[in-house]
């Protein structure tokens, strides 16, 4: 059987089998096959698995776009070495998304500014790489749509909104109180995703202190009860990588220390 060979024909094959990348780069698919002196065999496997890298990197582009992610944060660009209250073995571990695939949470805890939200994002974007759709979004941000959708009668909808991520990633839960009220909204969230997806949340407060960000001790108490139930916690213990390069730069001189000797005279 002979067959057309030309690049036209090519081309439109490509086309018709969808395979885009294959398309736009036929030329310099060809030119490496031939510089390369590729048996048949050997080509097809390229020309393949040239369209499948570029499929695959349109996903993760794609995914990652959805998201949200406020900045490219990844495990390969935290210092560990200056934040000894993280364990690299642990976050290692953690990358390899176990967690993610039972369904389980995360809870990454500890003062501001130790990196809890660089290590949500790193594990969120390897979650993303291996075809886990992800939604990052802050907590105080979250809390203002689900109390828009409340009043305006679209609660239900938003809910389903946050149940079809397999990750949804909640950063600074505790940096902004909980209206009086609106601690149910938040119960009502870990509820639909309860044991159906995983949920990350970064804080500064503790889980004991729930109750008086919430608003609410009982209901942060069910909170607790539901999204404690399988999940992976880390504390991070150490100083604030912000207030150690504002020491370091002197704009700070010690523990709540201004610029300058102390001095009550200090510029004047």
């Amino acid at each position: 059987m002979q067959h057309d060979l030309s690049k036209d024909a090519l081309t439109r094959r490509a086309a018709r089998l969808k395979l885009k990348s294959m398309v736009e780069n036929l030329d310099f698919i060809l030119e490496n096959g031939q510089r390369a002196s590729m048996s048949n065999q050997e080509f097809l496997a390229y020309a393949l698995g040239f369209e499948v890298e570029r499929r695959e990197a349109r996903r993760i582009d794609l995914g990652l776009k959805i998201a949200h992610f406020p900045r490219v944060c990844t495990l390969e660009g935290f210092d560990f070495s200056c934040q000894p209250g993280v364990s690299e073995g642990r976050m290692r571990e953690l990358s390899r998304l176990e967690w993610l695939a039972s369904r389980r949470n995360v809870l990454l805890q500890g003062p501001p500014g130790v990196g809890k939200t660089h290590l949500a994002i790193a594990l969120g974007r390897e979650a993303v790489k291996a075809g886990y759709s992800t939604t990052f979004i802050s907590a105080g941000r979250l809390m203002r749509q689900l109390e828009e959708a409340e009043s305006s009668g679209r609660l239900e909808e938003k809910l389903l909104q946050y149940l079809k991520p397999r990750l949804l990633l909640i950063d600074e839960l505790g940096y902004i109180p909980f209206k009086t009220g609106t601690a149910g909204l938040f119960y009502r969230l870990v509820s639909t995703r309860y044991e159906s997806g995983s949920i990350m949340v970064t804080t500064s407060r503790p889980a004991g202190e729930w109750g008086i960000v919430m608003n609410d001790v009982a209901m942060a108490g069910a909170v607790l009860d539901r999204f404690l139930h399988h999940c992976e916690v880390l504390t991070i213990r150490g100083d604030s990588y912000r207030l150690r390069e504002a020491r370091r730069d002197g704009v700070l001189r010690g523990e709540g220390t201004p610029p300058g000797d102390g001095s009550a005279t200090d510029g004047k």
